[in-house]
């Protein structure tokens, strides 16, 4: 049953890749992609490269302090455990979100859950920082002259405002249940009771470990504002490799333009396809087309380059580093689907 559920799922994923890649190549002439992807400089190719490796070692970074009230993890084991879960999300999707935990939870007194929590924590710091970035874009920093007029930007404002509000809203829930674990335990023991002990009991070691995971909402506000701070210093970094993508193909757009793209690209990305394809291109290609009248060959030969740059890097460095885990992408997977 195992093997039909993760069949539809792998199944469907590729549908979804095909579908976008549909997208993204239409209206494309093969021939001005190939030229544009060509002509591109690789100085500014070679830097994102090297940005991409930096940004994974500020997230490592920042997962340590995450982690902290719960357990002091070495940043060596922290990036290779990062690079690691990201890679195996571009191979099985949400694959990072179980592997990542797993591998620090082996060799360092923190529980899968706890460490998954830790998982949850981070991704809603990146929303909140990528919200935070596309409101300086729109409300403080200078329009870009390239920007084109249209409804576009009336539909993202409010998509990000809808997005912010829930995402503040989970992480007060979140806030609220840690700070209160034990009546929210004992109202979970309540809602299990009539449930077999073992299926009850499994549940509510899950619920606290989760809760246990959450301790870094009462740390001191010195260290959340370090983590706030970090989340900025990685997204800045994935701002700098757009820039310097979309300087390779001659796009001399302002530094701040990578903010919006960045808030297109989080929708893309969010679609569950293997390694993001698809999403990413399409949602770069249409961030540049849509939003600063970019040749639509040029655009789509941009997002091709800085989907390939962002992830071959992390894609070959995780394998590398799988092996040495005792691992194999075949074992990822069965992770991925027992959890």
């Amino acid at each position: 049953m195992q093997g039909f559920s993760r069949g539809w799922r792998v199944g469907i994923s590729l549908l979804l890749a095909v579908g976008l890649l549909g997208l993204f190549f239409r209206g494309v002439d093969w021939n001005a992609m190939g030229r544009a992807l060509r002509g591109a400089d690789p100085l500014y190719l070679c830097g994102v490269v090297a940005v991409t490796l930096v940004t994974y070692a500020a997230r490592a970074w920042r997962w340590g302090f995450l982690l902290a009230p719960l357990a002091r993890v070495p940043f060596p084991r922290l990036f290779s455990a990062t690079v690691i879960g990201f890679m195996s999300g571009m191979l099985v999707p949400r694959a990072g979100e179980v592997l990542r935990p797993y591998l620090v939870a082996r060799k360092h007194p923190v529980s899968t859950t706890a460490g998954f929590a830790s998982i949850v924590l981070e991704r809603l710091f990146d929303l909140i920082t990528v919200l935070l970035l596309f409101a300086l874009y729109l409300y403080v920093l200078p329009t870009p002259a390239a920007q084109t007029h249209g409804p576009l930007l009336g539909v993202l404002k409010i998509a990000g405002a809808a997005a912010g509000a829930g995402a503040l809203a989970i992480l007060g829930v979140l806030l609220a249940w840690h700070r209160h674990a034990e009546p929210a335990m004992r109202l979970a023991d309540r809602v299990l009771r009539p449930f077999p002990a073992r299926f009850a009991g499994a549940v509510s070691r899950g619920v606290r470990a989760f809760g246990e995971g959450l301790a870094v909402l009462k740390a001191s506000p010195s260290h959340l504002a370090a983590i706030l701070a970090q989340s900025a210093v990685v997204w800045l970094l994935l701002a700098l490799g757009i820039y310097w993508n979309n300087r390779a193909f001659g796009l001399k757009l302002p530094y701040h333009t990578a903010f919006l793209i960045l808030a297109f690209l989080t929708v893309g990305v969010a679609i569950p396809t293997p390694g993001t394809v698809g999403g990413f291109h399409a949602f770069y290609r249409a961030a540049l087309t849509q939003a600063y009248g970019v040749d639509n060959d040029v655009a789509a030969a941009a997002g091709i380059a800085s989907h390939a740059l962002s992830n071959l890097p992390v894609l070959l460095l995780g394998l590398a580093l799988l092996g040495r885990e005792g691992l194999t992408v075949g074992k990822v997977a069965n992770m991925s689907e027992a959890r």
